[in-house]
């Protein structure tokens, strides 16, 4: 089995609660799992991570304290062809929307890169930014 060259591994506080999210809600696939670890890799169209529920203290890697939300400071951009869809399934399951579904133009050098894109929290307060891509146009400034 071949891995994405990065591939973020995500503590969590129930993984069953986790795995139900990311497979239940967000169409993520379980490549495989250590249920006794408590841990799985998943994988959404090459979009991959790890969820693990910390069990072990020596292999517990922290640089910090542990404390919710687990996700402050980073957010996770996954592409998803199905953007609208998936967001109308976070929707339905009554997850946290942080950003709602949009379309935003970045500067990208001479250029605007345009993305259809939402930000949802996963149950830990990861933040999970799922966009579609719609080309790029030329800067109006």
């Amino acid at each position: 089995m071949r891995s994405a060259r990065l591939v973020p591994e995500l503590y969590c506080s129930d993984i069953g609660r986790s795995l139900a999210f990311y497979t239940g809600v967000l169409g993520f696939e379980v490549r495989f799992a250590r249920p006794a670890e408590r841990f799985a890799y998943l994988d959404r169209d090459g979009a991959e991570l790890m969820l693990e529920q910390t069990v072990d203290p020596a292999r517990t890697w922290l640089a910090g304290p542990l404390e919710h939300p687990y996700g402050r400071g980073i957010n996770f951009q996954i592409a998803a062809d199905d953007v609208d869809a998936l967001h109308a399934a976070v929707v339905a399951a009554g997850a946290r929307i942080l950003v709602p579904l949009e379309e935003r133009w970045y500067l990208t050098g001479e250029v605007r890169s345009g993305s259809r894109q939402f930000v949802v929290l996963d149950p830990d307060g990861y933040l999970l930014r799922f966009y579609r891509d719609l080309g790029e146009r030329a800067d109006k400034g």
